[in-house]
């Protein structure tokens, strides 16, 4: 396990910052929830009635105006995309930065394989997401305990599950991408992010398009869907965790191989 705690010690900085970031807008959305609630009522009805706007958001199919659906839009965009961002950020750079900071041949002259290196990197990934989702999740907890709110714990359980869940289906995506690159690329990570964001928002557009919430993480975390069904979609979830899977085993199969320079 050296190299899962040298990696997190690497990555200790970026994870507080993000951490703190996400943990803090979070409780922002949930503290402001009270003020907001007594205009809620007119609120909801003109944001159900903006079209495709609304469309694109899924808040013409849930109560805006009641705590969790405020908190499916408003909250889930928060952790959605910082935590996306996140997951791809440190996917990306876990095998290509041995080259980008010149440290490779530190690395690869210990008696240690490079399936035990790519398996301890992948590790070190997880265990920032899990440290992540775990700090938000306590946060969140807290805020809505400071403002009194009754809400619905299996559902919101559900979207905290659904959002971490996608994390980790970024993360392997970008894992895998990552054995391919040399010198890092933290603009595919964060383009790769922003693209599955904006995916999602055109399949809510319109029917002809939803067949790429299949492609997309964000499908599976849909809050409006959640919300409605109590429930995470299977189809859609399977795809994703198929495609996590195919990125960890790609890096598991290009490093083994891979001319380190």
């Amino acid at each position: 396990m050296t190299i899962v705690k040298h990696e997190l010690r690497r990555g200790k900085t970026a994870l507080i910052i993000w951490t703190a970031a996400i943990s803090f807008m979070l409780a922002l959305c949930v503290m402001i929830y009270p003020e907001m609630s007594t205009q809620m009522g007119e609120i909801s009805a003109m944001f159900a009635d903006m079209g495709s706007f609304s469309a694109a958001f899924g808040m013409d199919r849930i109560n805006f105006g009641e705590f969790i659906g405020f908190f499916g839009v408003e909250c889930g965009n928060v952790l959605g995309l910082g935590g996306a961002f996140f997951a791809a950020l440190i996917g990306i750079s876990a095998l290509a930065k041995e080259e980008k900071e010149h440290t490779a041949e530190f690395l690869l002259t210990h008696p240690v394989s490079r399936g035990k290196i790519v398996a301890e990197k992948l590790c070190a990934v997880i265990v920032q997401i899990v440290i992540l989702n775990l700090a938000v999740i306590a946060v969140t907890a807290l805020s809505i305990l400071a403002i009194g709110e009754d809400v619905p714990v299996k559902t919101l359980g559900l979207l905290f599950l659904a959002y971490f869940l996608m994390q980790l289906e970024v993360a392997g995506i970008t894992f895998g991408i990552s054995a391919f690159l040399r010198h890092g690329s933290l603009g595919v990570g964060l383009g790769l992010a922003a693209m599955f964001y904006f995916l999602n928002i055109v399949a809510n557009l319109t029917e002809k398009a939803k067949a790429l919430k299949y492609i997309t993480p964000f499908g599976y975390t849909e809050g409006a869907d959640i919300i409605a069904e109590n429930a995470i979609n299977g189809g859609y979830l399977a795809v994703g965790l198929t495609m996590a899977v195919l990125g960890v085993a790609l890096a598991f199969g290009k490093y083994r191989r891979k001319d380190i320079s």
